[in-house]
């Protein structure tokens, strides 16, 4: 009855045009204290380096981010597996520094994405540079601030000329 209904013409309130969905996402640069905001993540977590304290770096992390990690071929899923991996980081003495990024944001999420250098203690207690590929994504938390969703980094495969 109701296929005869919809072959007859029967008429039904009809609901209301769908916008047109566009195919590229709306990712934006953020604005000037959008991109601070952003940039201060970094530092928040690579003070949390400096505490070494693997517990305050973990706290940087959302319960279920993903770690794809410099020194390590482990991909980390949870907080236990974080707290592994920062135990044997931290011991390291990392502290890291920015070569260059770009950032964006589109909603609840923000992307940091670049270069950065970090200086580590070697075996022989001398200093290390390690340069890396680096992603930070966020997530605003429901309560306020921001979390790493992701973050994935990894070693330079090749030498890099400073930036003129």
């Amino acid at each position: 009855l109701l296929t005869a209904g919809f072959l007859t013409g029967c008429s039904t309130p009809s609901a209301p045009p769908m916008p047109p969905v566009s195919a590229t996402p709306q990712t934006h640069s953020p604005t000037a204290s959008g991109k601070r905001e952003i940039a201060a993540l970094f530092e928040r977590w690579n003070a949390s380096l400096a505490t070494l304290d693997p517990e305050k770096v973990v706290a940087n992390y959302t319960p279920d981010a993903v770690l794809l990690p410099t020194l390590s071929n482990q991909p980390r899923t949870n907080h236990a597996g974080l707290r592994d991996y920062f135990v044997a980081f931290l011991a390291k003495k990392p502290q890291g520094k920015i070569d260059s990024r770009t950032i964006r944001l589109e909603g609840s999420t923000a992307w940091d994405v670049g270069i950065y250098t970090f200086t580590l203690r070697g075996g022989d207690g001398k200093p290390v540079k390690v340069q890396a590929r680096y992603t930070f994504v966020y997530e605003r938390q429901p309560a306020g601030g921001w979390l790493i969703a992701h973050h994935h980094s990894s070693q330079m495969p090749e030498p890099v000329a400073p930036p003129r």
